[in-house]
C-alpha cells in the first residue's frame, strides 16, 4: 500500500511536469493547475509525516 507521504511527493512531480509543460505551451491555465497540484501533494507529504510521527509516538 502507497502512504501518504509517497502520493504527496508523486503528485508534486506530477504537478512539476504539469507546469512546466504549461510554461512551454503558454498554457497559464495548466501552469496553474500544476502549481496547485504541487501544493496539494506538499501538504499530503506533510500529513503522512505527521501521521507516521504520531503512529510512532503511540507505538502502532
Amino acid at each position: 500500500m502507497v502512504d501518504n507521504i509517497t502520493k504527496g511527493k508523486w503528485n508534486q512531480i506530477k504537478g512539476k511536469v504539469k507546469e512546466e509543460s504549461g510554461k512551454l505551451t503558454g498554457n497559464k491555465s495548466q501552469e496553474i493547475r500544476g502549481k496547485a497540484d504541487q501544493a496539494a501533494g506538499k501538504v499530503q507529504e506533510e500529513y503522512g509525516k505527521v501521521k507516521k510521527n504520531i503512529k510512532k509516538a503511540i507505538g502502532d
